[in-house]
C-alpha cells in the first residue's frame, strides 16, 4: 500500500506566521529554542572579553544564567596595566604615600606650608636634586604581580544564592581553587558562571583586580599564582 506525499506548506506558513520565521534571539530563551549559537560566552573557548589597563579596579557582574538560557557564562578578563598611572597609591617598603592637598599658607602645630613652585630650581640646588610631582604612577618592581579578588556579592535570596557557582580560572583554561589569585601586569584570567539546578538564577559577582601590587610573591601566596 502506498501512502500520498503530505503536503505540510500551510502548516510551515502557519507557524511563522505565529512564532515567526528566524530563530529566537532572546538571551533568556537560547537553550529551549536550540539557539546556543547566539550566546556570547557560553563557552571557555568563546568567551565574553573584558579589559583592565588601570589599577585598582572593580568590575561588577549582574545578569542570570540557567533555565532556558545559558547554564554556564564565561569572562575573559584581559590584564594590560598602564604603569604610567594608577587609581590608588601602593606603598613600597619602608615608604609612605604622602597626599598634598591645596590651601591657604598658614601654620599649624609650629608647621608653616610649604609652597610649590614647579618654575623654579629646576637645577641641582646645594647637592639637592629638584623633585618631580606627578600623579599616582606604578613604582617599577621587580617580578611584579597584582592581585585578583573575586566576591559573590549573592542576592539575598538563600534559595537562588544555593544553586549559583562562580569559579576563578587559570590562562590554561583550569580552575582555579580559590577566589584570590595573583597575575602579571600583562596577563589574562577567566571567570566562570555557573547554574547548579534548573532554574533562572540571577547573580550578584564583584571582581577587584589590582587591590595589590607587590615584588614577587611570599611562599604562602605561590598557590595564588595564575
Amino acid at each position: 500500500m502506498e501512502e500520498s506525499a503530505k503536503d505540510v506548506t500551510q502548516r510551515i506558513l502557519d507557524r511563522h506566521i505565529i512564532y515567526g520565521a528566524s530563530d529566537n534571539t532572546n538571551p533568556t530563551y537560547y537553550g529551549s529554542n536550540k539557539s546556543l549559537n547566539y550566546a556570547s560566552g557560553g563557552s571557555i573557548t568563546k568567551p565574553e572579553n573584558d579589559s583592565v589597563t588601570i589599577i585598582p579596579f572593580t568590575i561588577n557582574y549582574n545578569d542570570t544564567v540557567g533555565l532556558f538560557g545559558k547554564e554556564n557564562h564565561f569572562v575573559r578578563v584581559n590584564v594590560n596595566i598602564n604603569p604610567s598611572i594608577a587609581f590608588a597609591c601602593f606603598e613600597e617598603e619602608g615608604w609612605e604615600c604622602a597626599q598634598m592637598t591645596q590651601g591657604q599658607i598658614t601654620t599649624i602645630n609650629t608647621y608653616a606650608s610649604a609652597e610649590t613652585d614647579l618654575n623654579k630650581d629646576l637645577s641641582t640646588v646645594n647637592t639637592y636634586d629638584p623633585a618631580g610631582l606627578m600623579g599616582n604612577t606604578l613604582a617599577q618592581k621587580s617580578n611584579p604581580y597584582i592581585s585578583v579578588d573575586l566576591e559573590n556579592l549573592k542576592t539575598g535570596n538563600k534559595y537562588i544564592d544555593a544553586w549559583f557557582d562562580v569559579r576563578l580560572y587559570n590562562r590554561d583554561r583550569q580552575e582555579h581553587p580559590y577566589d584570590k589569585m595573583y597575575v602579571r601586569l600583562n596577563d589574562f584570567f577567566y571567570i566562570g558562571f555557573h547554574a547548579r539546578n534548573t532554574k533562572r538564577l540571577p547573580y550578584n559577582v564583584k571582581c577587584v583586580i589590582g587591590q595589590e601590587y607587590v615584588s614577587g610573591l611570599a611562599e604562602g601566596s605561590v598557590q595564588y599564582m595564575n
